[in-house]
């Protein structure tokens, strides 16, 4: 992922905005950045009055967490639940969207695996 630009280079392209009368596109040209950046960079300063990045991402907490007691306790009562029916489940029951990889995800940082048993896996008796 690239990196994101200096806060010198966006002080620069605002001071030329709105101290050197430039249009966002010109100082765009001039100071070698997409004009998306330089139009997005002027309008946050003009509406937060911040010429900071406003940053990206960032951590999201679970949605599975608060729900770990109760999705623990279907585990208990029918093991052979498949992640989507569970999946489903928990939105119909609890009201939460979460999806198999997400649910995955929760079984795997409690250290509960779904691997299939040996006896399924045969061919059949000959």
């Amino acid at each position: 992922m690239p990196k994101a630009y200096s806060q010198d280079l966006r002080d620069r392209v605002i001071d030329a905005v709105e101290k050197g009368g430039m249009s966002c596109r010109a100082a765009a040209r001039r100071f070698g950045v997409s004009d998306a950046s330089a139009i997005k960079w002027v309008q946050r300063a003009r509406r937060v009055g911040d010429r900071c990045c406003a940053g990206t991402g960032g951590h999201r907490p679970s949605k599975t967490k608060p729900e770990r007691a109760w999705l623990l306790g279907i585990i208990d009562g029918e093991p052979d639940i498949t992640l989507a029916a569970l999946s489903v489940r928990l939105r119909d029951e609890r009201g939460v969207q979460a999806d198999t990889g997400m649910l995955s995800r929760f079984f795997q940082s409690e250290g509960i695996s779904f691997k299939k048993k040996r006896a399924a896996l045969r061919a059949g008796s000959t």
